[in-house]
């Protein structure tokens, strides 16, 4: 992977998110929430080196602390969405007569547009980061339903697993010593993928007003505030904006170049 440029570049910028966002008090300039209405409005300057909001408080600052919220979002719903996903693809996948009705419920929810089934759990939730967190998760199961379902329908037909079955191995060692084993690829590559998604959405979602709520300086709700001070000042939008591009684009790179890497069909 390090012969791919691109997976080299989305490494360094998710590193420096990650770095930066994780050590924030080291980093910040100011206290996160810390008013000071003399500076409110100020443009890119040695003192505030982003700018500052309406009520004064440091861009570069809250940019540094929304990082946490918004990579806590991805790495909850990668989680929870994966776990759930990879659990019920292998179930589809090796019990063909489980398949049917796990596959159509999964159709049902691809349906919906990932966005706007987050959307309509969190109506049904409620408004608010967790809710938000929780509906972006289960709009991502879908994705990893099909990926590890039409891996397990390759592999249990193989020459291995027919004479695990014929050496008389219970299913569930068959599956967690023969089956899952050679579906971690897939599975680390859509999991890269879906985390640059997920932070996405959930910024997506905030910027709805549906997730994170102000004062909590989550990328989508710091977005959110600047469009109303967007003729004035620009910056409240843009930085947080490029902060989400870029991280969606750093996951983007690196899970192409671990496609790449793992996924032998690929070259």
């Amino acid at each position: 992977m390090t012969n791919n440029k691109g997976a080299v570049i989305g490494s360094l910028i998710l590193l420096f998110f990650i770095i930066t966002s994780a050590f924030a008090p080291w980093f910040a300039t100011y206290p996160v929430n810390e008013m000071n209405f003399e500076d409110s409005l100020k443009g890119p300057s040695v003192e505030h080196w982003l700018g500052t909001d309406e009520f004064g408080r440091d861009i570069w600052t809250r940019i540094l602390y929304g990082g946490r919220v918004s990579l806590l979002m991805g790495l909850f719903a990668v989680v929870v969405s994966g776990t759930i996903g990879v659990i019920l693809g292998v179930v589809a996948g090796y019990y063909r007569k489980l398949d049917m009705y796990i596959m159509q419920f999964i159709d049902i929810l691809m349906v919906f547009p990932s966005l706007l089934m987050a959307i309509a759990i969190v109506a049904v939730l409620g408004v608010g980061l967790t809710n938000a967190m929780i509906a972006v998760a289960i709009s991502a199961v879908p994705s990893f339903v099909r990926v590890v379902r039409g891996a397990v329908l390759t592999i249990r037909e193989t020459e291995y697993v027919e004479a695990a079955r014929a050496l008389g191995l219970r299913n569930f060692k068959i599956i967690f010593k023969h089956i899952l084993p050679n579906v971690t690829s897939p599975i680390i590559i859509l999991a890269t993928l879906d985390f640059g998604s997920a932070i996405l959405s959930a910024a997506s979602l905030s910027f709805l007003g549906l997730g994170a709520q102000p004062p909590n300086p989550e990328w989508g709700a710091l977005v959110y505030v600047g469009k109303s001070f967007l003729s004035q000042a620009w910056w409240m939008t843009l930085f947080p904006g490029l902060a989400i591009m870029l991280v969606v684009l750093g996951f983007n790179l690196l899970g192409d170049g671990l496609r790449d890497a793992l996924d032998p069909k690929s070259k």
